[in-house]
């Protein structure tokens, strides 16, 4: 049994080995960039809460961040670069995308969903969270739903999904509803709060993060039923086939050891969000041996 066991770790440590120096072998636009500056340039979002934000210090935090801390940690050890330095760039809707394709963002770390639109330009990780886009508004409202919107406002991020479906709903149900355009969750929750609009949609995870971070949480509600099924993965730069093969034996590496999980519990069970068996399943389903 004893030798068994060793020749088990003997094989693991010479697979890990063996994957390492491959990796270390080949390479892409994304891996010669990182080589060249010894270091990895990470994207937030300064309020896209719990994913990617700025706490009290002005550090990105999330569980996003937290998630490509870890990718880091990966392409440090597989590249061998042990001073390999994380620098933060700051991007927003309009244009984590085109940071991205053009090569200023290695990984855009946040709440991007996964759309076949967006992957003409950015490939994207293996998913990391499912979202669905509700609404966000002042309780006791009377807003329950897209219908009860008829006669209101509703701010939508610009070049958003939820911004999409949102207003394809409302000409599909011909309401007369009017949209307030918002560059982030920031301004869109403001909007709520002072009254240019009568509800907020994003996905609703987020809702859920701003209205946690409200001043009086209870003033707020997430309401409406799912109106989409949205994957968040991480956007690299596309064809970036060895950089992406890291970044997804990360997810893969964190789900099996239930590392992904117990961040998933850090970061939402505060906000009363337990892991859903939709998300359950992709994390299981994400935990791709070595």
């Amino acid at each position: 049994m004893k030798f068994r066991t060793l020749s088990a770790v003997a094989m693991m440590a010479a697979s890990l080995l063996s994957s390492t120096v491959a990796f270390a072998q080949s390479s892409d636009a994304v891996i010669d960039r990182i080589r060249e500056k010894n270091a990895i340039s990470i994207g937030y979002r300064e309020a896209s809460i719990p994913f990617s934000y700025i706490d009290k210090e002005g550090r990105p935090v999330g569980y996003s961040t937290d998630l490509c801390k870890e990718v880091a940690e990966t392409v440090k050890t597989a590249l061998d670069l042990p001073d390999l330095k994380i620098e933060w760039v700051s991007v927003n809707l309009q244009n984590r995308i085109p940071l991205v394709a053009n090569g200023t963002v290695d990984i855009s770390c946040e709440s991007a969903v996964n759309t076949i639109g967006r992957q003409s330009q950015v490939d994207f990780s293996n998913p990391f969270f499912i979202s669905h886009t509700r609404f966000l508004v002042k309780a006791g409202s009377g807003i329950a739903a897209l219908a009860d919107l008829d006669g209101k406002s509703i701010a939508l991020p610009i070049n958003s999904v939820p911004e999409r479906l949102i207003k394809s709903l409302v000409e599909k149900d011909d309401l007369n509803v009017r949209i307030v355009p918002v560059k982030d969750n920031s301004e869109g929750f403001l909007a709520l709060q002072t009254g240019r609009a009568d509800a907020f949609s994003t996905d609703d995870i987020l809702l859920f993060g701003l209205k946690n971070k409200a001043v009086d949480p209870a003033a707020y509600e997430v309401v409406g039923k799912p109106l989409s099924y949205d994957s968040y993965g991480f956007l690299v730069q596309k064809n970036s086939t060895v950089f992406l093969t890291l970044v997804n034996a990360t997810l893969a590496r964190l789900s099996r050891e239930g590392e992904l999980q117990a961040l998933y519990g850090q970061w939402f069970d505060p906000m009363g969000v337990p892991l859903s068996p939709d998300l359950a399943t992709v994390f299981h389903v994400i935990a791709i041996p070595e």
